[in-house]
């Protein structure tokens, strides 16, 4: 660190006077010595810790391990709270409070006396809303993700602890489970600490951190119950000092090169569609200029190299067994950004020359991947304006061009309503079309894309339709599902006019989505629509209603777009 630069702390412990004394003498009620405020680095451990966040519930432990390298390295660690998000468990769903864990975690980091942020995260949301926080802060800041669960295991088969959900409408209706079958296999299949175990969302945002540059090179593939895990949360303790002496803040490593990097790699290791809304969301904040159709041109195009589910077969035990995500970034060193600067002061393709493959099943090679395009594509038409998305390496082939009837559900209640209807209007070439679920309207555009078919359709061995939605999807799902339409059906876009037997049109490798109806009946709907009530009048869903964007602009609000730095220009007295 240049020695004419002062540390950030030092506005608040190096004063001599009553304010320093004020700062200083409160903290000392935990006993600490009078060198904690001598100069040291003080590093912010932000953790989401939460006994309601069960993907999050061993971070209370990493703490430590991250304090004990932390000190190690000369710095004083203090630990803070922020809002935790566990996917599993919030209503309506934790997309509507991802932007407020990131104004907790962004005037968290601001308000108080900190030289560097090591962020703690596990859970879908945990990981880009403290992100977008600490962003909009830009300190010198590292993640150490919590890790994968160990393989879940039930009646001889390997099962995914995310996968599982969407299998359990189907097994009760076809294989006859019971009662007690569900209750044998929520346990098998949730086995060990940590997130869910296939490349669903949380998988994704923790590949997506170090592809970003923003973890130790191989830290993101670990499993939670691994021992390396914790060796690698104290080496991060230990770096992230070094980065507040070379003041490495975020907007030195996350350039628009490294957010194509991200891109990359998730289409490589076939990650989750709510990639791009918290990408897009964290490059905003940053002053990243990143477009929807960018997830397409960058990523579209890219092979998929990992086998696991819900692309393929395998979980991220048996990934990071084959050799984890530094296989990968060495097998896509010809298509990176091979000189963007990674939290470790490196180069990221620098970091994994020596990255060895141990089961090509698992990790294909460039030149012979398990397909040949993955990625996410990005669909245009008179049905979605400003786009939505579709990820085709979970989907049904034959499906990927089609035209069928609108199957229409106004809300999520309508849907639950009336799907098992036996008397309802379906067959598997009908399209599934559900309004209602974007981010204003639902609100918090919850993970709803993927629903499950009707039991008359399940009982004919149909396992997959188009569904349609302003909503997202879990990362842990596949299927042929559109998601993201926007504008959304609450603010009056197209979706908002879909009528049941409309015939929608839906041709991926053109990239098209279309609602074939002339434009004067088009136009004649639109001006006979009538907005929905907003579904809060008060509180942070009201503001959250008013004010946050679409999803094609990441789905955060308005006024958290960019950032405010992390200078504090008043004291408290």
């Amino acid at each position: 660190m240049d020695k004419k630069k002062k540390l950030r702390s030092s506005e608040w412990f190096g004063d001599d006077g009553k304010m320093g004394f004020v700062h200083r003498s409160w903290l000392r009620n935990q006993g600490y010595p009078d060198d904690y405020f001598e100069g040291r680095p003080v590093i912010g451990i932000c953790n989401t810790w939460s006994e309601l966040t069960p993907c999050n519930g061993h971070l209370r432990d990493f703490a430590e391990v991250v304090k004990k390298g932390i000190l190690e390295a000369g710095g004083v660690p203090m630990e803070f709270p922020v809002m935790s998000l566990g996917e599993t468990i919030m209503k309506p769903t934790t997309m509507l409070f991802r932007n407020l864990a990131s104004m907790d975690t962004e005037e968290s980091i601001r308000a108080n006396p900190l030289d560097g942020i090591v962020l703690l995260t596990g859970c879908d949301k945990t990981t880009p809303s403290t992100i977008m926080g600490a962003c909009s802060v830009d300190l010198p800041t590292l993640v150490v993700p919590g890790g994968p669960m160990l393989s879940g295991r039930f009646r001889g088969e390997k099962v995914g602890s995310g996968s599982m959900n969407w299998m359990i409408k189907e097994r009760q209706e076809n294989q006859g489970y019971s009662a007690a079958d569900i209750r044998e296999a929520e346990v098998c299949v949730a086995r060990s600490i940590g997130h869910c175990n296939t490349m669903g969302t949380a998988s994704t945002m923790a590949t997506m951190t170090e592809a970003l540059g923003l973890t130790l090179p191989g830290y993101s593939s670990i499993p939670a119950a691994d021992s390396r895990k914790k060796m690698y949360a104290q080496l991060s303790g230990r770096r992230i000092v070094e980065m507040v002496k070379e003041d490495l803040t975020m907007s030195k490593v996350l350039t628009r090169n490294a957010f194509e990097n991200a891109i990359i790699v998730n289409a490589a290791v076939g990650g989750s569609t709510n990639l791009i809304i918290h990408l897009t969301a964290i490059a905003r904040r940053i002053g990243v200029d990143l477009k929807l159709e960018d997830f397409d041109t960058i990523g579209s195009k890219i092979p998929l190299l990992v086998n696991m589910k819900p692309s393929g077969k395998y979980l991220m035990e048996d990934f990071y067994y084959a050799g984890g995500l530094p296989v990968v970034m060495k097998e896509l060193t010809p298509l990176l950004h091979k000189e963007t600067i990674t939290i470790n002061g490196k180069a990221l393709t620098a970091n994994y020359n020596d990255a060895v493959c141990y089961d090509t099943d698992v990790i294909a090679k460039l030149e012979k991947p398990f397909q040949e395009k993955s990625g996410i594509a990005v669909l245009k038409g008179n049905l979605c304006e400003k786009g939505a998305v579709i990820k085709p390496s979970a989907a049904l082939p034959k499906l990927m061009k089609h035209r069928g009837k609108a199957v229409v559900f106004e809300t999520m209640e309508d849907y639950h309503e009336r799907i098992d209807d036996p008397n309802l209007d379906i067959d598997e070439n009908s399209v599934i079309v559900l309004k209602g679920v974007g981010p204003k309207g639902y609100p918090g555009m919850p993970e709803v894309g993927n629903v499950d078919l009707p039991k008359k359709l399940l009982a004919k061995g149909i396992t997959d339709m188009v569904r349609i939605s302003d909503g997202r999807m879990s990362g842990t799902a596949a299927g042929t599902v559109v998601l993201h339409v926007s504008p959304e059906s609450t603010v009056g876009g197209t979706l908002a006019v879909v009528q049941n037997g409309d015939w929608i049109e839906l041709d991926v490798n053109k990239r098209t989505l279309h609602l074939d109806i002339d434009q004067a009946e088009l136009d004649k709907r639109k001006k006979a629509w009538i907005p929905p009530k907003p579904v809060a009048d008060r509180g942070y869903v009201k503001m959250y209603i008013d004010h946050v964007e679409q999803a094609d602009q990441g789905a955060d609000l308005d006024f958290l777009v960019g950032g405010s730095g992390s200078k504090v220009e008043r004291d408290l007295h």
